[in-house]
């Protein structure tokens, strides 16, 4: 009577319980394995939505940076004759925009020997996306209307192929649907290309600011209508 009682406190489990057991623990490990893969892909589109807004402040400041940085050419020689040279080619050689690309004459602050930069913005057609293009430091009239031209060339291609040499390069900032610009003179926000076409004398000096109008393309962080204005630094008199 003693040894049965020992055998039957000693008795294992039946292959139900052990085969319960295991389907509680694999049913265990299965929500444990989604709550650890829900987390990561949260991770996930956080570090991408992060990304993609420090990429856009980014670009946004270097859009800022490039308009601050805005060369001022020096008004032109009176001649022999006592006339001088066109005043809107002076500020077209600073700024100019024919309505799908921007073209910037800046310094080249920062860049050993100072200098000249041609930055240009555009967006291309086929991929949407929004670009900035920068040419080397130009140290001469000749390098620097070749990289005006160049600006110019990628403007229409948005290509790097055939750009000037020595360093030219081009940065994806964004996807875009559309981006226009407006400019502010004479106390109003008005259209550049029919300001222009116009011949209104506002078109000889620089605006006092320009206005960015871009609908970012969706799936992207921030998407929609976007608007940044800038003001020219000694708008309203020197600093």
């Amino acid at each position: 009577m003693k040894n049965a009682r020992i055998a039957q406190g000693t008795r294992g489990f039946t292959l139900i319980e052990v085969l319960v057991a295991l389907s509680i623990m694999a049913l265990m490990a299965l929500l444990t394995w989604q709550g650890i893969d829900g987390m990561t892909r949260a991770q996930e589109a956080t570090r991408r939505y992060t990304d993609d807004v420090l990429a856009l402040q980014a670009g946004l400041g270097q859009w800022r940076a490039d308009l601050d940085a805005m060369m001022v050419w020096p008004a032109p020689e009176p001649t022999s004759t006592g006339s001088t040279g066109s005043a809107s080619s002076t500020i077209n050689r600073s700024l100019s925009w024919n309505g799908s690309t921007l073209r910037i004459t800046r310094l080249a602050a920062g860049d050993a020997g100072g200098g000249l930069r041609v930055v240009a913005w555009t967006r291309r057609a086929g991929s949407g996306q929004w670009l900035r293009w920068q040419s080397p430091p130009l140290q001469t009239i000749q390098t620097w209307q070749a990289a005006w031209e160049g600006a110019a060339r990628w403007g229409e291609t948005a290509s790097l192929q055939g750009s000037v040499a020595g360093g030219a390069a081009e940065t994806v900032v964004a996807s875009a649907l559309d981006w226009q610009l407006h400019y502010f003179r004479n106390n109003a926000w008005t259209n550049p290309l029919s300001s222009a076409s116009e011949g209104t004398q506002t078109e000889t000096a620089a605006p006092d600011g320009i206005r960015l109008m871009i609908t970012l393309s969706p799936g992207q962080a921030l998407a929609g209508p976007l608007v940044v204005d800038w003001v020219r630094p000694t708008f309203g008199g020197e600093s």
